[in-house]
């Protein structure tokens, strides 16, 4: 095994270690993915379902990497795993597979998120504020086109990115605070909106929705219309319906990847990660059992059909009428900021253990 050129210094406890697992899992996803659950199995109990089927996955998955942290608690995380389990190549391209994708992305389509929601409170922030753009001439709606350009909600999701990286290129202090605070802020918000969706709803839908049971229909964009499925039309659905709710529930494994920077690590690792997916699950399926007592399962501005099928939008106008948009904002805002801290605090020590074994640009080493 190859050891580390350098150490770190084991200064985060396990409350900052869970902070970074719930807080790298909470993105945009809850707020969004619920419609097109719904509309892949149309009933109250599935929807359910598929949110605690998604938990029990991720939280056995996380107790397996606790193991695996306990073994092996050093930077790198899965990195780590999979050169010791197989051979450095299995290493090396997940680790330049993540570099140039996986983190990459999911790094930059939680920015946009970010600047999208931000659009809500400052329109001029909005992606149709183009800034610079090579024009190509007008649509067949009179509106311009671009072949390339440039605008603000980008250059705003750019930003973050620059300012979160910069902020923990300065040392772990500073990335610990961001993420411990807004983590906080977004589980306590969340918790909070689930408990008032139940108290301060205009009109409950409850008993209404759960009158579906475990009947599944599917939405057919093409006809408009819902058609009862079973057997094996019912997992396919099931599955292209977990497709959200694990997207939503992914980036839980990147506190193995700052190992050497937790306290006591062998212990602490595998408790993060099963506290910090546990709460996370039932801060999910909560959720989902608030949409079912504030929107009605179908129809118009419903969980299947909700405008910019945004249902925590809808959800939050049904609590708190026109000020929902608002505050959902707000939130997704918060949210998105401590998921892009806490993908961006872990992801580096991948590239450091990469560069101290050889297979990744030297100066990421120092």
């Amino acid at each position: 095994m190859t050891e580390n050129k350098t150490t770190f210094k084991q200064s985060l406890g396990l409350l900052d270690a869970t902070m970074i697992v719930a807080g790298s899992m909470i993105g945009s996803g809850i707020f969004i993915v619920s419609s097109d659950i719904t509309q892949n199995v149309g009933s109250a109990g599935w929807l359910i379902a598929i949110w605690l089927i998604t938990g029990f996955m991720t939280i056995t998955a996380a107790v397996s990497f606790g193991e695996l942290s306990g073994m092996y608690p050093k930077a790198g995380g899965q990195y780590v795993y999979l050169k010791e389990a197989f051979n450095p190549l299995a290493g090396f391209l997940y680790g330049w597979s993540f570099f140039a994708v996986i983190q990459t992305a999911t790094i930059a389509a939680v920015g946009v998120a970010f600047a999208r929601y931000t659009a809500y409170l400052i329109p001029a922030l909005g992606e149709g504020n183009i800034l610079f753009g090579i024009e190509k001439g007008l649509n067949a709606a009179g509106k311009m086109e671009y072949s390339f350009s440039i605008s603000a909600a980008q250059l705003l999701a750019m930003g973050l990115i620059i300012f979160l990286t910069y902020t923990n290129s300065k040392g772990i202090k500073g990335g610990k605070i961001i993420q411990t605070t807004f983590t906080t802020t977004k589980l306590v918000s969340l918790f909070g909106l689930i408990i008032l969706g139940f108290f301060l709803a205009k009109e409950s839908f409850w008993s209404q929705n759960w009158q579906t049971g475990f009947d599944a229909t599917q939405y057919h964009k093409d006809s408009g219309s819902w058609t009862f499925i079973s057997g094996t039309v019912l997992m396919g659905a099931i599955a292209a319906a977990m497709v959200g709710s694990i997207f939503s529930s992914d980036a839980w494994n990147n506190v193995t990847f700052i190992a050497g920077e937790i306290k006591n690590p062998k212990k602490n690792i595998g408790l993060a990660l099963f506290f910090g997916t546990l709460i996370v699950t039932l801060i999910y399926v909560s959720a989902n059992l608030m949409y079912l007592n504030v929107l009605p399962l179908k129809g118009t501005d419903s969980i299947a059909f909700p405008e910019g099928e945004r249902v925590a939008v809808a959800a939050s106008n049904a609590i708190f009428g026109t000020a929902g948009a608002i505050i959902i904002a707000i939130m997704i805002m918060i949210s998105t900021f401590g998921c892009n801290n806490g993908l961006i605090l872990a992801g580096g020590r991948v590239y450091y253990t990469m560069a101290n074994d050889g297979l990744f640009f030297k100066r990421q080493a120092n």
